[in-house]
C-alpha cells in the first residue's frame, strides 16, 4: 500500500492570505509556513524578523528564497504581489492594501466580539491574521479587520499553540472553499 497519496490539485487558486503578527518563535513561523504550503494558501505574510527552519518547514522552505530581498513595511504595489513568503516591517499598511484588493480582513482571537468559528463562514478573498501566543493581536491590526472569529475552547489554558490555531482556521477555510 502506497503511504501518500498525491496532491489533490486545485481547480482554481486559492485567494487566502495569512498574516502574522511579530512571532517569538521562527519554529511557529515555519509550522504555519508548512500549513499553508500544504493547504496551497495564496501568500504568508509575517511581521518582524521571521525565518523559514527547513527541519520544520520542510518543502516551503524552499519559497522563503523568494522572499529574501522582499522585506518592506510600505512596498509600492498590490498587497499580493511578490513572493509567496512575505516578511514586512508593519501588517497595517499590507491590511488595508488587501482590503482594497477586495479581501475580508479576518482576526483569529478571542474577543468579546469575536464569532465562532462554529458559525462563521469565510469569504473566498479572505486575509486571516494571526496574533502571538501571549499577546493576541495588537489593538491597531484589531481594528483593521473586518471580522474577528475565534476558536471555541472548552478548558485551560483556554489558548492553543499558535501554529495549532492557524492550522485549524486555515483547514476550516479550506473546509469550505474546497477549491
Amino acid at each position: 500500500m502506497q503511504r501518500h497519496k498525491p496532491p489533490v490539485p486545485l481547480l482554481r487558486p486559492r485567494e487566502v492570505v495569512v498574516a502574522c503578527v511579530p512571532l517569538k518563535s521562527n519554529v511557529n513561523v515555519s509550522a504555519i509556513a508548512r500549513t499553508c504550503s500544504c493547504l496551497q494558501v495564496r501568500q504568508l505574510v509575517c511581521c518582524g524578523t521571521a525565518k523559514l527552519l527547513n527541519k520544520v518547514a520542510r518543502d516551503a522552505v524552499l519559497l522563503q528564497d523568494s522572499a529574501k530581498d522582499n522585506k518592506s513595511g510600505d512596498a509600492e504595489g498590490s498587497a499580493s504581489s511578490g513572493s509567496w513568503f512575505k516578511v514586512v516591517n508593519t501588517l497595517r499598511h499590507p491590511l488595508l492594501r488587501f482590503k482594497e484588493e477586495g479581501y475580508e480582513v479576518v482576526g483569529l482571537e478571542q474577543t468579546a466580539a469575536s464569532t465562532s468559528l462554529y458559525d462563521f463562514r469565510f469569504a473566498r478573498k479572505t486575509v486571516l491574521v494571526i496574533g502571538s501566543e501571549n499577546k493576541g493581536i495588537p489593538p491597531d491590526i484589531l481594528a483593521v479587520c473586518d471580522r474577528v472569529v475565534e476558536i471555541p475552547l472548552n478548558g485551560p489554558p483556554h489558548s492553543l499553540n499558535v501554529a495549532s490555531a492557524a492550522a485549524i482556521g486555515l483547514y476550516e477555510y479550506c473546509r469550505q472553499h474546497p477549491s
